[in-house]
């Protein structure tokens, strides 16, 4: 019943017209003053910032923002990948031999996921790591490893919650939202790297078009809060031993390495 009602609630708000005022909303200079009210709703360290909080003209260039340089470290390895976002580390595992895997005890389709036999073929009996970002986390994305783009495609229309909620009650939010997702092809094996939409936005924005990825530089950013997910092949990678997950994860650290 719950997970009913839940699922009912956001498909009467999940439409276009919603999801343009709401984007209007945050767009503009109305929205303003409330950048203030979610500095100290969501404990943001402003010290972190590129720049500072009174440049910012509104709520969306407050959500994108960047930050100094030194904010973050990007723990190098060239056989290393390193988390692309600062966020929850929410699940890590094995892809199972039907291309599922189970989050908050949920299974989802790496099929669907990935949209065909041939793209999700690779990463049968692979491993993968969930990332969420709320609405606190710093909300640009950066490669998980030095890698040239084998392939980059867009699926899904629509954007349903990514949150816990989501994840219990949504209809397989992360196999169905509105996804990017770009195939790396690291020296030692692929990557996915697969960018889920959240609610109402599924603005996904690429700021970089190269061919080439280098570990930890900035790719595109999420309009609103959601989640990356990482895709390995078999055999190809083993993440990072005695580290618990759930867990926060800052952009730039280790979780894993791949085999040589």
């Amino acid at each position: 019943m719950k997970q009913s009602f839940y699922r009912i609630c956001i498909e009467l708000t999940n439409k276009k017209w919603s999801s343009f005022l709401l984007r209007k909303f945050v767009q503009s200079r109305i929205s303003m003053p409330f950048i203030s009210s979610f500095i100290r709703t969501f404990k943001i360290d402003v010290n972190e910032l590129e720049g500072n909080v009174k440049d910012y003209r509104s709520l969306h260039d407050f959500f994108i923002r960047k930050l100094r340089k030194d904010a973050r470290f990007i723990q190098y390895g060239k056989n290393d990948a390193v988390s692309p976002v600062d966020g929850l580390l929410a699940e890590s595992g094995m892809i199972s031999e039907d291309l599922t895997i189970e989050v908050k005890g949920r299974p989802y389709s790496i099929l669907e996921m990935m949209g065909s036999n041939e793209k999700s073929a690779p990463y049968l009996g692979g491993t993968f790591a969930v990332f969420y970002l709320s609405p606190a986390n710093y909300h640009r994305i950066h490669s998980p490893v030095d890698g040239g783009v084998l392939n980059r495609w867009s699926l899904g229309r629509h954007s349903y919650p990514v949150n816990e909620s989501g994840l219990l009650y949504g209809k397989d939010v992360l196999s169905k939202n509105y996804r990017e997702i770009t195939e790396l092809q690291h020296l030692l094996g692929k990557v996915a790297v697969v960018k889920v939409g959240a609610m109402f936005v599924n603005s996904i924005e690429y700021v970089n078009h190269n061919t080439e990825w280098i570990q930890g530089e900035e790719v595109a950013y999420f309009s609103f809060g959601s989640t990356v997910i990482l895709l390995f092949e078999r055999d190809r990678f083993r993440f990072t031993e005695d580290e618990a997950v759930p867990r926060a994860v800052k952009m730039g650290e280790t979780i894993g390495k791949f085999n040589e």
